[in-house]
């Protein structure tokens, strides 16, 4: 996974324990799995602003 062993993950793991505490890091799951869900969303259908862009050229 991105050229990280074990080891590495294991060490950015504590240190995210560390920085926002145990209770913090399901909150910051979430959060970042419903952004990207969003974005993922986005890139699958265009909005009403990319149309109207694209019809203006």
């Amino acid at each position: 996974m991105f050229g990280l062993g074990w080891p590495e993950i294991a060490v950015i793991s504590i240190v995210a324990i560390l920085i926002f505490g145990p209770k913090k890091i399901p909150e910051l799951g979430t959060a970042l799995g419903k952004s990207l869900r969003g974005f993922k969303e986005e890139m699958k259908t265009p909005s009403e602003e990319t149309n109207q862009e694209e019809e203006k050229q």
